[in-house]
C-alpha cells in the first residue's frame, strides 16, 4: 500500500509539472500571436512579444486618431507632394490593400502620439533598434522580421523565415512626389524621432537581402506604421 501511494504522489507530480511547463511555455522566445488589440475604427491587430517588446502583427490601418479625429485621406499626388500636415491614402488609392497592407502615413501623422490605439505608440528609432538588435543585428534581422514566402514578397524574399513572428509587409511606399513606388519588394516604417528639420528616421526591409537599414526620409513621404506597447 505504500508503494502504491508513492506512485499515485510520484504521478502527482509529473502531472503537475507538465501543467506548469506547458503554462510557462509561452515566453519571449515564442513568435506565436499573444493576444490582439483594436484600434478606433474597430480593427482588430494580433499581437506579439518579442525579447522584451510587444508588437502589432499587422500594418496599422486606423482611419482615426485613437480619440476619434478622422486623419485626411489625400488621394490627389500633387496635394500629397505638398504636404506639411497629417494624412494617410491606401497603396494606389486602392481600398482593397487595406486588409492585408495596412495604410500608408505621412510622418506628421506617424508622428502624432495619438495615432496607435491607447496603450500603444509609434515606436521611436531606439525601440527599432532594440528589436533589431534582439534579433541578432541589422544584416539578420529582416530575415526574422519578413513573413516567409511568396504571397506577399516578391521572389527570393531572401532569408524570410519570421522566427520572430512580426511578419513584415511590403507596403510599398508613397514618395514625396505623390507617386506610389514598390509594394511587393520593400516594407518601411516609420518612427517617431526626426533625423532633421525635414526628414525622420525609419527602417526598411527589401526582398532581395535578409538586412534590414536604418535611414532617413522627407516626412511627406508615405509608409507603413507598426505600434509597440506602452
Amino acid at each position: 500500500m505504500k508503494k502504491k501511494n508513492q506512485n499515485l504522489i510520484y504521478h502527482f507530480i509529473l502531472i503537475c509539472l507538465v501543467i506548469f511547463s506547458t503554462s510557462c511555455s509561452k515566453s519571449s522566445d515564442d513568435p506565436s500571436p499573444s493576444g490582439t488589440v483594436t484600434d478606433y475604427d474597430g480593427n482588430v491587430y494580433h499581437t506579439v512579444t518579442i525579447g522584451t517588446q510587444t508588437w502589432m502583427v499587422e500594418n496599422l490601418k486606423t482611419t482615426h486618431y485613437n480619440d476619434g479625429l478622422a486623419i485626411p485621406n489625400v488621394t490627389d499626388g500633387a496635394a500629397w507632394a505638398a504636404l506639411t500636415s497629417p494624412a494617410y491614402c491606401w497603396y494606389n488609392n486602392d481600398a482593397t490593400n487595406k486588409a492585408t497592407y495596412g495604410a500608408l502615413y505621412n510622418w506628421y501623422a506617424a508622428g502624432n502620439s495619438m495615432l496607435c490605439p491607447v496603450g500603444w505608440h509609434v515606436p521611436t528609432d531606439a525601440e527599432w533598434t532594440t528589436l533589431t538588435t534582439y534579433l541578432g543585428g541589422v544584416s539578420v534581422a529582416g530575415g526574422k522580421l519578413k513573413e516567409t514566402g511568396t504571397a506577399h514578397w516578391v521572389t527570393p524574399n531572401t532569408g524570410a523565415d519570421n522566427s520572430s513572428g512580426f511578419t513584415a509587409l511590403p507596403g510599398g511606399s508613397r514618395y514625396s512626389n505623390g507617386l506610389f513606388y514598390l509594394n511587393g519588394q520593400y516594407g518601411w516604417y516609420w518612427s517617431t524621432i526626426e533625423s532633421s528639420s525635414t526628414e525622420a528616421w525609419h527602417i526598411y526591409l527589401q526582398n532581395s537581402t535578409s538586412a534590414t537599414t536604418r535611414k532617413g526620409a522627407a516626412k511627406n513621404i508615405g509608409f507603413s506604421v507598426r505600434c509597440i506597447k506602452n
